[in-house]
Order: C-alpha cells, then sequence, then structure tokens
C-alpha cells in the first residue's frame, strides 16, 4: 500500500541553499519539493497557492521576516506545518516564531538526516522541540490561559482526543501516549488527525499551545518523553540535552494530510 508523499515548500534567499536543500529532500521517496520562495513574501503567496503540507523556512528574509510570513501562512492555511531552519538560536527568536505558529525550530548546522527526521516527525504529529524549549513555551502560554478566542468552540475534541492532548502537553511521544492509554499507536495517530482538523492547526505544538491559551487543558511543564526525534538537536539557552524517544518509525503522513488538507 502507497502513501502520498509530504509535499513541501522551501523558503530561504540563498538559491544554493534551497537547491541544494531540494536536492536532499527530492531523494526521499516519501517527501516532494512543490516549491521555492526566495522572500517572505512569495513564501506566503506560494503556500496559498500550493497549499502545502509543510514549510520548510528561513528567519531573516527580504520583505517578511520568517516570524511575519509564519503568522500570515498560519492565518491563510492553518493545516499547513512550518519547520524554521535557520542560523539563529537565540531564545527570543524561537520562542517568537513558535508563538507565531510554527511546529518545530532546527539550527542550519543539522545534518540532512535530521531534517528529513523532522519534516517526517512533524507529519507524523510528533514534536521535533527539545522539552525545555517546549516548557518554556508553555510557561509563557499559561499566563494567557482561558483568554484566547477560538473560531472553533463547535469543534471541541471529545474527551478522549483530550486526555491524548493532555498527554502531548506533558512531553509524551505517540507511542509512550499509546502505552499510558491502552490504545494501539494507529489510533492515536487517528485522534492526532481529528484534533489537528478541529483545532484548524497543522502540528501537536500548535494544538498544545491553543489547547492551553484556551484553558482546556493545564500543564505543568513537560516530562523527560517526547521532544525530538532521533538524531535532531533544538537548540537552548539552558544547555539541556536533546531527548531521543527511540526513533519512532513515523508513518501517519497520509492521514496527517487529512487534517492538512481541511477546507481545501
Amino acid at each position: 500500500m502507497t502513501t502520498e508523499a509530504t509535499s513541501i515548500v522551501i523558503a530561504d534567499d540563498h538559491a544554493v541553499f534551497r537547491e541544494g536543500t531540494r536536492r536532499l529532500l527530492d531523494e526521499e521517496p516519501d517527501l516532494t519539493v512543490v516549491g521555492e520562495a526566495g522572500t517572505g513574501t512569495e513564501a506566503v503567496s506560494i503556500v496559498r497557492a500550493l497549499r502545502p503540507d509543510l514549510v520548510v523556512m528561513d528567519i531573516v528574509m527580504p520583505g517578511l521576516t520568517g516570524i511575519e510570513a509564519t503568522r500570515e501562512i498560519k492565518r491563510s492555511h492553518p493545516g499547513t506545518a512550518v519547520l524554521i531552519l535557520s542560523a539563529y538560536d537565540d531564545d527570543q527568536y524561537v520562542l517568537g516564531l513558535l508563538e507565531a505558529g510554527a511546529a518545530g525550530y532546527l539550527l542550519k548546522s543539522a545534518g540532512g538526516h535530521e531534517l528529513v527526521q523532522a519534516i517526517r516527525a512533524i507529519a507524523a504529529g510528533e514534536s521535533v522541540l527539545d522539552p525545555g524549549v517546549m516548557a518554556k513555551l508553555l510557561g509563557r502560554a499559561n499566563g494567557h490561559a482561558g483568554h484566547a478566542p477560538s473560531d472553533h468552540d463547535d469543534e471541541r475534541p471529545t474527551e478522549r482526543e483530550m486526555d491524548v492532548l493532555r498527554l502531548a502537553g506533558a512531553g509524551l511521544g505517540n507511542k509512550e501516549i499509546a502505552a499510558e492509554l491502552s490504545l494501539s499507536l494507529p489510533t492515536i495517530k487517528a485522534h492526532l488527525v481529528n484534533i489537528f482538523n478541529k483545532m484548524a492547526v497543522g502540528s501537536r505544538t500548535e494544538a498544545v499551545l491553543q489547547a492551553v491559551r484556551r484553558g482546556w487543558i493545564e500543564v505543568d511543564g513537560v516530562t523527560a518523553g517526547g521532544g525530538l526525534p532521533h538524531g535532531v538537536e533544538m537548540p537552548t539557552s539552558d544547555g539541556a540535552a536533546p531527548h531521543d524517544p527511540g526513533g519512532e518509525e513515523h508513518t501517519a503522513r497520509a492521514s496527517h494530510r487529512a487534517a492538512g488538507r481541511r477546507g481545501r
């Protein structure tokens, strides 16, 4: 049985970097680059036209910055996930991008295998954030809990989906959530698809963050579980070591794209 490839747009103002990244990703049978952008404004236009599953986004570009472009993309097409790939590792950049709607963040010094792993993790509904960064992000969101407006109150997740959200907010990966709830891994992935659809988001990071802001779930921080796919390092200012959840095989791309196609 075949699954449809994850469609990707690369947004970076360096043509050589875009070309190299495109060659890398097009070598993977489950990934396909459908467009490129050299500015933030072009990135927004291309996403509106092509509606890809994911954008690999630089921070510093002509026109709109990566933060501004991410915010516009999430506003026009919330089902598209945005993975930031940048040379900047400052906490304010990272947190600002995540609060704008980015699904994850990698340094450009990461290897090609790490980028591929991160894209597959996002497509599978996993997190690609270091637990320390996620804890800071959720801490900031907690300060605004219950104050975020929602246009999707009529599609609030079910109680079981809320259980999945709470455990995701605690930092558990898909396999750990499945074990905790005594459910199969495909069932957890199906719940995540439903959550993404109902909340009009493209990633686990966005879903958890919105759930906290809306006051649906309460989190005190993340556990040692969850976090990054095998081999992916995340920049942090507190020296936290990247987590390795064991290289879980990510096979939910076809199901996750159902969430990404909301409203297509």
